[in-house]
């Protein structure tokens, strides 16, 4: 078993930034994909990044260059998605996300909502 907190959330206002993180804790070592997904009101969840075990990384397009994926040095069960240059279009509910041969795993997701 493997849980996911989320939390960093929150209102901004377009242009600004917001910082995610994610707590995981349990059988993590089994774990092999890690990364974050999103859902809009109305839309499909969507891949926002993810990291391979083997370092593979992948970011969605409408976030390059905007949104930053890091492990905390320390604890390294903790997931940060750095989130600059806010727009509208990222207003979604974040999850984080683990999948391995444990079994896919997700957290409650948290709501980020920026404002024109």
């Amino acid at each position: 078993q493997v849980q996911l907190v989320e939390s960093g959330g929150g209102l901004a206002q377009a242009g600004g930034s917001l910082r995610l993180s994610c707590a995981a804790s349990g059988d993590t070592l089994c774990m092999s994909v890690m990364g974050w997904y999103r859902q809009a009101p109305g839309k499909e969840r969507e891949l926002v990044f993810s990291l391979s075990s083997g370092g593979a990384t992948t970011y969605a397009d409408s976030v390059k260059g905007r949104f930053t994926f890091s492990r905390d040095p320390v604890k390294k069960n903790t997931l940060y998605l750095q989130m600059n240059s806010l727009k509208p279009e990222d207003t979604a509910v974040y999850y984080c996300n683990m999948d391995g041969r444990c079994g896919a795993y997700w957290g409650q997701g948290t709501q980020v909502t920026v404002s024109a």
